[in-house]
């Protein structure tokens, strides 16, 4: 006999998110570059319309379907609103997918080095995470589908991958999806498709237009500049849609949220200024960085809004993480991913991308 509630065996296994942090060790405030959010901040569309939301009558709930947000998305998309379901953040329907899916007995495959989500709502619903080897830090098709099993019921992959940056071919992803039983669903997780060009589409949401087994997430979090109102949408068939609606939160997307959502959909001059500022520093960042190759500093290719960046000679990622850290600056160190030796690093405002530099240039060839 227990003289306590006891949670299920599985959970005990889950180690919780860690956040991207944004004050030092010692409680100093630090510019944060450790959670890719838009240093552009939020569209002022969106944070005037997030204004004019906060003004309603806070006693009423939020439309629960997110009816007029689902509209504005498959218009812009050319999809279908009624196969479009609205999450607390993407993550909300991440774990959602797995639980309306996966149980005991069954498996969730991911990548190595994918999201950290993958294996808590994998672990969450008591389903077994399979972890498939990586191509240097990269999707590894083929390693993806030796992992897959009768007991297989969810796949996730994220394009562009976090913490990588790595980019899967619209081939390769067309690749993986039909070689997956027609009872595994596949989930694609775009949360940072909107730095992608036209040329680097993955498709997915064409697949998911035209297959039963095929989820797409995306997040008003990233190029949107609305981290913190935690919005995002799946798009899916009917089938998948009606699973998450059943056990999704049934007032999942506030007020404020709906509404700072619509206005940021609709302002397309600031999702291409926050494009064109991302692309042209991180293309600077990295150029930078990789005169440091002589002193064992990698940068992985990224199609994101970030940086990671390998430390495997004289200067170790824990020195450079602590190096930044005094000059004022906190990145991620995704040790709890196995990537100790790796900083991941936000691409920020221009003197704090050059400071970046700076610093690092400074730390390794001393």
């Amino acid at each position: 006999m227990t003289s306590q509630p006891q949670p299920k065996s599985w959970i005990a296994s889950i180690h919780a998110y860690v956040p991207g942090k944004s004050v030092g060790d010692d409680g100093r405030p630090l510019v944060k570059l450790s959670a890719n959010e838009n240093p552009l901040g939020t569209s002022p569309a969106a944070l005037e319309a997030r204004r004019h939301g906060a003004a309603l009558a806070p006693s009423l709930y939020p439309d629960p379907d997110s009816t007029a947000l689902r509209e504005a998305i498959g218009e812009v998309h050319g999809l279908d609103p009624a196969r479009i379901v609205c999450g607390t953040g993407s993550d909300e329907l991440l774990n959602l997918a797995a639980q309306g899916y996966a149980g005991q007995g069954d498996e969730v495959v991911y990548v190595r080095y994918g999201f950290s989500v993958y294996d808590i709502a994998a672990r969450r619903c008591g389903a077994t995470p399979v972890v498939a080897p990586d191509n240097f830090y990269a999707t590894d098709v083929d390693a993806l589908l030796a992992c897959v099993t009768d007991r297989t019921r969810v796949v996730y992959l994220a394009n562009p991958n976090n913490p990588t940056g790595t980019l899967t071919p619209r081939a390769e992803i067309a690749r993986l999806h039909a070689g997956l039983p027609s009872d595994v669903l596949l989930v694609l997780d775009q949360a940072y498709s909107e730095y992608l060009s036209a040329e680097e589409d993955d498709h997915g949401l064409e697949l998911a237009q035209t297959h039963d087994n095929v989820l797409v997430t995306r997040t008003f979090s990233k190029i949107y500049g609305l981290a913190g109102e935690r919005i995002g949408w799946g798009y899916g068939a009917p089938g998948i849609i009606d699973t998450l609606n059943r056990i999704r939160g049934p007032f999942n997307v506030t007020l404020t949220g709906q509404a700072a959502a619509l206005a940021a959909l609709a302002d397309t001059d600031f999702v291409v200024r926050s494009r064109e500022h991302n692309a042209r520093w991180r293309l600077w960042l990295a150029g930078e960085l990789a005169q440091l190759g002589n002193h064992g500093v990698t940068v992985v290719p990224s199609h994101a809004n970030f940086l990671l960046v390998l430390f495997e000679g004289a200067v170790s990622a824990e020195q450079a993480y602590a190096a930044l850290m005094q000059a004022g600056y906190i990145v991620r160190w995704p040790k709890g991913q196995g990537l100790g030796h790796a900083l991941r690093i936000t691409i920020g405002e221009e003197a704090h991308m050059r400071a970046i530099a700076t610093v690092l240039r400074d730390l390794v060839t001393a």
